[in-house]
């Protein structure tokens, strides 16, 4: 894959992957520079800032890109760290362009070596670790930021993605710091990731890695990091992210409030986009904004905002500024599609996109009672997906805010093709029954409940969340199960926290969702890969045949031969189940009238420095 965490991010939509170091329930210790991160009063905005006040439906894990997966955390992060490349903010399709990267890369005819040249001049954020002096970034930490997530001390959620880069050594430096019980390393110099002087990085793979470019445009998790910080903070290093982007953390209430202020040693950095001629909107701002130093805003505040109706009202009441639409209120705030009428005489604006992402539910293959992959076991999870009525879903859940879902390959990113047809798009009760039947699922002591082959009791284990929406899909799950006869329990808790339980393999079940990185569709397919069970791979899906179509996707240039590919992984997906695909889901954006520039991005959520607020239209109480 190209993208080793791809973001696939998540949430029930809680749309996250999407966690760190995941000690979710440990409040760090604050950091100087957010000492009132534990405090229960929010330090203001000083007058006349702009501010951008925004809300996350499901709770942070933390600030430390080696520890971290979830989606939350990581739109924080990709607006503090900055990696060598970007996406285009405006470009459509995706476009990579240089960040702190002097250029682009150059590399070896056979995709294996890769060299960068880095800009002159780009400082980190000022902070304590740095004892009063301005700290250039340099070709080194880019080496350190990488070797972070292979030090086992980190426990890092993505660790199978980045080893499965190849870096030349790198997997060797972890095996001796894990097989000798002793710290990892960093003073050894590997092949694979070496500062050949001040400003130039070269990286050396063990097999060629043609999109090895998407991993350099990662600013959520592969920005430069500087090590002083992380040895000055220790443990506490999720609460002290300091890096080289448009702002900084002031303060963090762990789920509750994060606030993010402009990096006053933020360099010049001017608007400027390639969007396509024929691009109506991206070329109208460009026309607006090109030229203008970012930031444009100078304080972002993120409140957590779980249940959907409060959320809602938050934006009704201008509270925040931006929503995207929950489920529920999608016919209030644009029926038909199209922005009501009310909303559009406060001068709200809609951004309505098909995004390149999936809600699928997960299988735990190691669950006795679910997993395994004899001919029961695989007809169990058949029966269980065909039995999900996911137009009933899109239709009184999502309020039609979905598309159906025929593989795992999302919308936007190669290897996704509209055309392709298979059972995961299948709702048919009868062949659930009759597979059941077939391999004796039957009810064996008359409760009216269908038993194990053995005769043991079967009941499905769900997890999930306490919050409306999350309700409403266990209403639903209840309904597909008692229609073949499947008995179902629950098992609500934080999500945070159930993310902590789906990669350590403790869950039986979950419904989850995920949002592409970056535009190559193998990012979705790690999810199948057996050497990210327990990172990516939440369902521990282990298959030979899968490993093999993947290895080989990594190495080849895109073409027909890797299209072919992308099929047959696809079609061995379906024929495991290890995951029931749903839906690839629409967004339906609001934002406020005194919100200018916004545009969602095609793959990330790197867009907080491309706004402005326009305090003229702002309400008083922000002015």
């Amino acid at each position: 894959m190209s993208n080793p965490v791809s973001s696939f991010v998540t949430a029930v939509v809680a749309l996250a992957l999407a966690t760190a170091g995941l000690h979710a329930s440990a409040q760090p210790k604050a950091a100087p520079a957010a000492s009132e991160a534990a405090a229960p009063v929010v330090k203001p905005a000083a007058p006349g800032q702009k501010v951008l006040r925004y809300a996350f439906n499901a709770g942070e894990t933390g600030f430390d890109p080696a520890r971290i997966v979830d989606l939350y955390s990581r739109i924080v992060t990709t607006h503090i760290f900055e990696a060598l490349y970007t996406y285009d903010h405006l470009a459509r399709p995706a476009k990579i362009k240089p960040l702190i990267a002097d250029g682009m890369p150059e590399h070896s005819a056979d995709f294996r070596t890769w060299t960068v040249k880095l800009k002159k001049g780009i400082y980190f954020a000022d902070d304590p670790a740095f004892g009063g002096k301005k700290r250039e970034v340099t070709a080194q930490d880019f080496v350190y930021a990488i070797k972070r997530f292979a030090d086992p001390a980190n426990k890092s959620p993505v660790v199978a993605g980045v080893l499965d880069q190849k870096y030349i050594g790198l997997a060797a430096l972890r095996d001796k710091a894990l097989k000798e019980k002793k710290p990892f390393d960093y003073d050894t110099e590997i092949e694979g990731l070496r500062a050949l002087d001040r400003y130039t990085i070269q990286y050396k793979l063990e097999e060629p890695r043609p999109r090895f470019i998407d991993n350099l445009a990662a600013s959520d998790l592969f920005g430069a990091v500087a090590r002083e910080v992380v040895e000055k903070y220790g443990d506490a290093i999720p609460a002290h992210p300091v890096g080289t982007g448009p702002f900084k953390l002031t303060q963090w209430r762990r789920s509750s409030l994060i606030v993010l202020e402009r990096n006053p040693a933020y360099r010049e950095v001017l608007y400027d986009a390639e969007p396509a001629a024929e691009d109506a909107e991206g070329q109208a701002l460009l026309a607006k904004f090109k030229g203008r130093r970012l930031p444009m805003v100078d304080r972002v505040e993120v409140s957590i905002i779980e249940e959907s109706q409060p959320r809602w009202l938050s934006f009704l009441n201008e509270q925040i500024d931006y929503v995207n639409v929950p489920g529920e209120f999608v016919n209030q705030a644009a029926p038909n599609g199209k922005l009501a009428p009310n909303l559009a005489r406060r001068g709200v604006q809609l951004y309505r996109t098909l995004n390149a992402d999936a809600a699928f539910t997960y299988f735990n293959m190691e669950d006795p009672v679910l997993g395994g992959y004899t001919p029961e076991r695989i007809a169990l999870r058949r029966a269980i997906a065909l039995a999900m009525d996911v137009e009933r879903e899109i239709r009184v859940i999502r309020r039609g805010q979905a598309v159906p879902a025929q593989s795992i390959v999302v919308p936007h990113t190669t290897g996704y093709d509209p055309q392709f047809k298979s059972e995961n798009g299948d709702f048919d009760p009868a062949r659930a029954k009759a597979l059941l039947d077939l391999h004796g699922y039957v009810d064996k002591d008359g409760d009216g409940w269908r038993d194990q082959p053995d005769g043991k009791p079967l009941t499905l284990e769900v997890a999930t969340q306490p919050d409306q929406l999350s309700r409403q899909f266990d209403e639903l799950w209840k309904k597909n199960l008692q229609r073949i006869g499947v008995r179902v329990k629950f098992f609500p808790g934080k999500w945070p926290e159930q993310l902590k339980a789906a990669r350590a393999g403790k869950l039986m079940l979950w419904t989850l969702g995920s949002s592409a990185a970056g535009s190559d569709g193998q990012g979705s397919l790690a999810r199948l890969y057996g050497p990210q069970s327990g990172s990516q791979n939440l369902a521990r899906f282990k298959n030979a045949e899968f490993d093999k179509v993947y290895d080989r996707m990594q190495v080849i240039a895109d073409g027909p031969e890797r299209e072919e590919l992308f099929r047959q992984a696809k079609l061995i997906s379906v024929a495991y189940m290890p995951y029931k695909i749903t839906v690839h889901r629409f967004n339906n954006d609001l934002v406020q009238p005194w919100v200018v520039g916004y545009r969602r991005p095609v793959f990330w959520n790197d867009w907080w420095q491309h706004v402005d607020i326009d305090l003229a239209k702002a309400p008083v109480v922000r002015k």
